[in-house]
Parts: structure tokens; sequence; C-alpha cells
């Protein structure tokens, strides 16, 4: 899912700007990606879950609702892949389909714990040495759900096993995204109406 990728989608933008701007705007560009990524601490008020079990967490899980950005704007059926490697990282496959083209699309990145790995607080890249904050601020006890935030509270993104959640459900996470500060009345509620071929039915 492109929630990984999304702040650090936005960084790589910035670092392709047009020939006649020049080296002046290219290092403009560099510094505010060094500023940005500099920044993989969770948003001030939130804690990452603790205790953290990535054996729990790994595997496919669908993104349900996010912030508006750019980079993820008209995506639907949008999921992420979470693999632990023997090097302690661990290995996202970030997948959606892009309504223009019409195609899916594709995002392979590392993502490394920030501190102990029984605290829900990593940094993910996607490219090169920079990375983002990618921070579990709330978690259900069955590993059902997951509420991600980025660097600040304008990146979040309602995580879930499956497609949907019960209404009960849902509402009592709104309410722990907007205790934490989030704009809950902008959330977009992704669509999964697709089968990704990357992951055929059982």
């Amino acid at each position: 899912m492109y929630l990984l990728s999304a702040f650090l989608f936005s960084v790589r933008r910035a670092l392709i700007p047009s020939c006649r701007a020049g080296l002046w705007a290219l290092w403009m560009a560099g510094v505010a990606v060094m500023a940005g990524c500099a920044n993989t601490s969770p948003p001030p008020g939130v804690e990452a879950v603790t205790p953290f079990d990535l054996q729990r967490y790994q595997g496919r899980w669908h993104e349900l609702a996010r912030l508006d950005h750019s980079f993820e704007r008209g995506m639907t059926d949008v999921s992420a892949t979470y693999t632990p490697q023997a090097d302690g990282s661990v290995r996202v496959v970030n997948r959606g389909f892009a309504a223009a083209p019409g195609q899916w699309r594709e995002a392979v990145g590392k993502a490394l714990f920030t501190g102990a790995p029984t605290t829900g607080s990593l940094k993910v890249s996607f490219f090169g040495p920079f990375y983002g904050g990618y921070h579990v601020a709330a978690l259900d006890p069955d590993y059902r759900w997951a509420l991600v935030l980025g660097p600040d509270t304008s990146y979040c993104w309602i995580l879930a096993r499956d497609k949907q959640l019960d209404a009960a459900q849902r509402d009592a996470i709104v309410a722990r995204a907007q205790a934490l500060g989030v704009d809950t009345h902008a959330l977009i509620w992704v669509t999964h109406k697709r089968q990704d071929p990357a992951h055929p039915p059982h």
C-alpha cells in the first residue's frame, strides 16, 4: 500500500525539479528533503504502540482510510504487505489500483525500527537513504486493525486485515485518531472492489 511511500514519494518529486530551475532549485530541494526526512519521530503527543510484535503484524493489510495527498489521489484497492528480514529490517510491498491510467501500481521499500523492536515506531525508505516516519498509534489486541501516523498528523491511515470493519469498530478508531489531533472529517474511505492479481483468492 502507498501509505509507507506516501511522504517519501512527495520528497522524491522535490528532487526532480525542471532543468531550467538550475542548481539553486536542486540545492533547495535537497535541503527540504533532508529537513523532512530527519523527522522520523512520532507527531507531538503521539506514542507508538508498546508492546509491538512484528511477527503478528507481518503480512497483508488493506488501507481502509487515509488523508488526502497528491501521491495517493485516485488510488483504490490499496494494500501493504510487511515481511520481516533476516537482518532485522522489514520488506514493504505497497500496491494499489490507479484509476488513471487504469493500472495496478507497486512500490517496494525497506523499514527499520527507530528504537526497540517492541515499539511500533519505524522509518521507511523507498529510494536511497531517505526515510519517513511510520508510527503505529493504535492497534487491535488481535492485530485485526491498526491506526498509523506519519511524521505529523496530516499523514494518517487506517489499516485492517479485512477490506471492511463494522460500524462500531470504525467509529472507535476514528475517535482515537481524532483524539490524537487528526482531522478525521477529511478522511477518505478507500473502496475495495477489484481483485489484486498479485493476491489471487485462495
